[in-house]
């Protein structure tokens, strides 16, 4: 049994997969569960979580490691030397590394002896051109890591693994949620994506204004912002939630649009700049064969995908795929601790 393990910021999803000689398939999931993160320690987590698995033997462990840098490519076992570089890179992924962190560490506590495996969500982009990975700043930044990452990878890794020969092409898949990104993708390779350094980048997401003028930044700091200030603007005030002033919540913005005029505004904003998104990956890939729509909102605002879809794809070329990036920590922790 593989038990995978999926940090969010406010949830914890996870799943447990019966693993054979072959790597798990969506099929071989015998529990699925959500908790949901208020605050509270850890080991509660781990205790409601583990309620519902008394029944299993688990083997192992895979987690969702948003974060890889340069060094860390692949899925790969667990280790302290792995844990020291992660933790390392908080300061670029500050919302999300330290948890997952945590939540690691704690999974070495509660399942002793059992091999852990860190699944990157940098990985899948690892193969960009390195045009698409380059900042146009000093070249003496790029040695110290500062170029473009990309995130949401076992994401767009599952839909291209879903896909199978129909990836052949040009792809763009539309991960559309609280974080939004986009991935140009020909024939099952990545060429671009909307994320850089920091999920910050790109599109406009529930909380995070997607791509911002510098010029935001250097003003917010002459009005006295520090670094912490302009996090929390950045990562939980600005968005969907900082347009609208109301929620992050497109189910709700949906349904207060036609008397509300921020709310409109906020969900109109979030098309728009998605679209011109589609467009500018549309361009680098020379066309767009199919788009496909992924993620809670991809998933579940079929308004939304339509607008951002309007007039850039011909009809039939859209298609929504559930994500599962669950699956694909199970597949690598599988591989990873038993290789061909």
């Amino acid at each position: 049994m593989i038990l995978t393990l999926n940090i969010g910021s406010s949830t914890v999803k996870f799943a447990l997969f019966r693993s054979g000689p072959d790597a798990p398939r969506e099929a071989d999931a015998v529990r699925r569960g959500t908790i949901v993160r208020s605050g509270e320690p850890l080991r509660p987590i781990f205790d409601a979580m583990c309620s519902q698995l008394s029944e299993f033997e688990i083997k192992a462990v895979g987690h969702r490691i948003v974060f890889g840098g340069e060094r860390h490519i692949v899925p790969e076992r667990v280790t302290p030397k792995l844990l020291a570089d992660l933790e390392g890179f908080i300061p670029l992924m500050p919302l999300h590394l330290p948890s997952e962190i945590a939540f690691v560490r704690e999974a070495s506590d509660v399942f002793r002896n059992v091999p852990q495996v860190a699944c990157f969500d940098t990985a899948f982009h690892v193969d960009m051109p390195a045009i698409a990975k380059r900042i146009p700043i000093p070249r003496t930044l790029w040695q110290e890591g500062v170029q473009r990452y990309g995130y949401h990878g076992l994401s767009y890794e599952f839909i291209v693994y879903t896909l199978g020969a129909d990836v052949a092409g040009r792809t763009i898949i539309a991960h559309l949620g609280n974080g939004s990104s986009l991935a140009a993708v020909r024939d099952g390779k990545p060429i671009e994506t909307t994320m850089g350094l920091s999920a910050l980048g790109g599109l406009m997401m529930g909380t995070r204004p997607g791509d911002l003028d510098p010029g935001v930044i250097l003003y917010l700091m002459s009005q006295g912002f520090d670094a912490e200030r302009i996090r929390m603007l950045l990562d939980e005030q600005s968005g969907l939630l900082g347009v609208s002033g109301t929620t992050s919540d497109v189910e709700k913005l949906l349904a207060t649009r036609s008397s509300d005029a921020r709310a409109a505004e906020a969900l109109d904003l979030f098309v728009y700049t998605a679209r011109k998104h589609v467009g500018a990956l549309g361009a680098v890939l020379g066309g767009i064969d199919r788009l496909i729509f992924t993620g809670g909102i991809g998933e579940h605002a079929p308004l939304i995908c339509a607008e951002v879809a309007e007039g850039l794809v011909a009809p039939g070329a859209t298609r929504v795929i559930a994500t599962d990036e669950n699956v694909m920590i199970a597949r690598h922790t599988h591989n990873v601790l038993m290789p061909a």
